[in-house]
């Protein structure tokens, strides 16, 4: 039985190439971002009080190596392949460096969906793959230009970007309150989580046809990158999964997060600290291409990898 998630991410694009009139309003959206940042904090801050420290201490260091590899690859094939600019292939592999809440919250709906459990920690990781590559790419970006020394604000910033604040202040509450502090909030964050996701990918499915025109300017070779990366990842995200030890489901989730693509803390830190480059060209092939790529293939595929390798 297809999976509700992607049947409304299919409807909102179906309905923005067929020019419908079809609109969320942005308060709804921006409550559901906010919405689904905290439920995912949440079970995840729930899960770290029942959690060992130094296993999850040394997860967070194979996370972050991971998140500066990934950029890494990305802008050697961008600048080197590609012959795009320093700046626009900084920007662009930071956002295939960072990772997608949205696209880890349906990989976890398709698991949920097929009874495959995974580590409840998760959300722990996610936080800690969101920075490492923004950092990266800003490094990126500035190496040899003379404005390094301008790093730390960007660190700061990234910090406290909104997507970070709401999933680690999630996480921090559900540790707090552990599972039967966070109990009382069930009905709210984890009954109605997958309707509001269904919510939000309709949403997206809207965004992601707008995105086709810009698409189709930013070139093959890009949409080429944005189609065969994903899948690079996915082994690479997997393979670390597997190193943390974790189950089946839990190393899908790794390769759906290090195969995903940043399009809200990303296209922020960028357009600050790198404002030379185009975000138009990293907005188009992340939500274009590979956002759609994982939503209805990628998540199935990595899911079934993770099974050969678990």
């Amino acid at each position: 039985m297809p999976d509700p998630v992607v049947l409304f991410f299919a409807l909102g694009l179906a309905a923005r190439l067929a020019r419908s009139d079809l609109r969320m309003p942005e308060p709804l959206y921006e409550a559901l971002s906010i919405y689904l940042l905290l439920a995912l904090g949440l079970k995840g801050g729930a899960a770290l009080a029942q959690s060992a420290a130094p296993a999850l201490a040394g997860q967070a260091l194979l996370a972050i190596a991971l998140g500066c590899v990934l950029p890494l690859i990305a802008f050697a094939i961008l600048r080197h392949l590609g012959g795009i600019d320093r700046s626009n292939s900084a920007a662009i592999a930071a956002h295939y460096g960072s990772v997608s809440v949205v696209t880890f919250a349906a990989g976890l709906a398709y698991l949920n969906a097929r009874a495959i459990a995974s580590e409840p920690t998760m959300p722990f990781l996610v936080a800690v793959l969101e920075v490492p590559a923004l950092l990266v790419g800003v490094l990126l970006a500035r190496l040899g230009t003379g404005r390094e020394a301008h790093l730390l604000r960007t660190v700061r910033e990234a910090a406290v970007g909104k997507s970070i604040v709401l999933l680690a202040g999630g996480l921090a509450i559900g540790a707090l309150l552990g599972k039967e502090g966070t109990a009382p909030l069930e009905p709210l964050f984890g009954d109605l989580f997958k309707g509001a996701l269904c919510l939000f990918m309709l949403e997206l499915g809207l965004v992601v046809g707008g995105q086709l025109p810009a698409l189709r300017r930013a070139g093959a070779f890009l949409a080429g990158f944005a189609l065969a990366v994903p899948p690079l990842f996915a082994v690479l995200g997997a393979g670390t999964g597997w190193l943390m030890g974790l189950s089946h489901g839990g190393i899908a989730l790794m390769a759906t997060l290090a195969a995903s693509a940043s399009y809200i803390a990303a296209p922020a830190a960028m357009r600050m600290a790198v404002p030379e480059a185009n975000p138009a060209l990293s907005i188009s092939v992340v939500l274009g291409v590979t956002f759609p790529f994982n939503v209805l293939v990628g998540i199935p595929l990595y899911e079934r990898m993770a099974a050969a390798i678990a």
